[in-house]
């Protein structure tokens, strides 16, 4: 059995939206279910979406913004631990 990888999900998702391969095709040629063919198209679907709203600084600016707040919870959660 392959590992599907990113790579491997990525060019099967693209043969799909290209029309070179139906979701149908992949699941007999990769003993696939529907469920997770379809999955892996909607999850790219979202990407692509996605893909132009957010650049990496912001994404970093968000986490940093987050990061006295979830050091906080986590050390509540420490100290609750050994209490």
């Amino acid at each position: 059995m392959k590992r599907w990888t990113a790579k491997r999900k990525a060019s099967l998702v693209m043969d799909n939206l290209k029309d070179k391969v139906t979701v149908a095709e992949v699941v007999r040629q990769h003993d696939l279910t529907v469920f997770e063919v379809e999955d892996w198209i909607d999850e790219a679907q979202r990407n692509m979406e996605n893909g132009g709203k957010a650049r990496p600084k912001d994404i970093r600016e968000q986490y940093e913004s987050d990061l006295p707040e979830t050091k906080e919870a986590l050390s509540e959660a420490q100290r609750s631990w050994f209490l």
